[in-house]
């Protein structure tokens, strides 16, 4: 079954239809955000009152003062808090690239007598000469002796076995 194509105008004019809705999301978008600056400000920072005499405008005046170095002490707080944040993450980034980068080498074997393992791990000072056939507990070794008749020779018993078989072969 073969695939219908859409035609061009067709296709032009879903995408204009496309790019109509996706601009209505964007409008709606920054209105939404436009009335919660509002509200947020409305909540916190409600309109100076301006009038009054000179006294009234001054106290204002340092209450917004006041406002805005509290602010601007946050501000500083989270600019600190999120730069130590990136530092961090930057070197864990480093730490997985070189964690990832790093194959550590197959290790080769290395034939080394006792003494000289000793010499490495005790350092030059320490010599200490291992004999270690020493310590060994001497052992005799114990002959044992099989009773000959029991094995027998084989050469004694054909004459008995050929015997069985020309009976076998007679059946």
């Amino acid at each position: 079954m073969s695939e219908k194509k859409m035609t061009s105008s067709r296709r032009h004019h879903l995408k204009s239809l496309m790019l109509q809705i996706a601009a209505n999301w964007i409008e709606k978008e920054k209105q939404e955000i436009a009335a919660s600056k509002q509200t947020y400000m409305a909540e916190n920072c409600p309109p100076p009152a301006l009038s009054g005499d000179q006294a009234t405008l001054m106290e204002t005046c340092k209450k917004l003062h006041a406002l805005i170095d509290k602010l601007d002490e946050e501000r500083y707080d989270l600019e600190i808090k999120v730069g130590k944040a990136d530092k961090e993450i930057e070197d864990l980034k480093i730490k997985v690239v070189d964690l990832a980068g790093v194959k550590k080498p197959a290790l080769k074997k290395v034939r080394m007598s006792a003494d000289a393992m000793l010499k490495a791990l005790l350092g030059s000072k320490h010599t200490v000469n291992l004999d270690l056939r020493a310590n060994l507990k001497q052992v005799k070794k114990e002959v044992k002796e099989e009773p000959a008749e029991a094995v027998g020779d084989w050469r004694k018993n054909i004459e008995d076995k050929a015997d069985r078989k020309k009976m076998f072969e007679a059946s």
